[in-house]
């Protein structure tokens, strides 16, 4: 999907707050991203009913005018964004108390680390699939337990059968490469 063209002016005037800040403005999986001696700080963008100011580490923020939000809840653990849905909402001046908060949590070292998980259940039409074929077993034992959890949340979030064994058909020969789901990502 092509964002460059969702809510253009004020995306760019975001971005012009944004620069005053003095943060180093990159390139972070396809957008633009700002970061402060090598960690990500903030982005912003648009989408197709808002657009959006995001803080990497937006769970640490105050939060003192009550604007920020998590963009999937359950999922998303750090992030936090702050949703516009027109010109007149931007306010420099929050925005930037924001921005300088955002940067001395950074500054102070307060970053959010995952939380060490237990082992997920394998889906029992996957786990058929495993006890038929030994070398697709092997090749999923050998993955990283990251990697191993990504496929079965990726599985155990399809919410029918039939998307379920379609998504087993997708993963297996990523497995049998010894691929994670999302590396092409990274």
């Amino acid at each position: 999907m092509d964002r460059s063209q969702n809510w253009p002016n004020e995306v760019q005037r975001l971005l012009e707050i944004i620069r005053k800040t003095g943060l180093e403005e990159t390139i972070k999986w396809g957008e633009k991203s700002f970061t402060y001696k090598g960690r990500n700080v903030v982005g912003c963008l648009g989408f197709k009913n808002h657009f959006v100011l995001w803080f990497y580490n937006g769970v640490f923020l105050s939060d003192p005018y009550k604007v920020l939000q998590n963009a999937q809840e359950g999922k998303t653990k750090a992030m936090r964004q702050w949703r516009f849905q027109s010109a007149e909402e931007i306010d420099e001046i929050k925005i930037l108390e924001y921005i300088r908060e955002a940067i001395q949590n950074e500054e102070e070292g307060r970053v959010w680390r995952p939380e060490k998980t237990s082992e997920i259940e394998i889906p029992a039409l996957f786990q058929e699939k495993l006890n038929k074929d030994s070398q697709l077993k092997s090749s999923f034992e050998s993955l990283s337990s990251f990697k191993r959890k990504e496929y079965l949340e990726y599985l155990i979030t399809a919410k029918r059968e039939a998307t379920q064994i379609s998504r087993m058909e997708k993963i297996i020969p990523m497995i049998l490469e010894g691929k994670g789901l999302n590396d092409k990502y990274r």
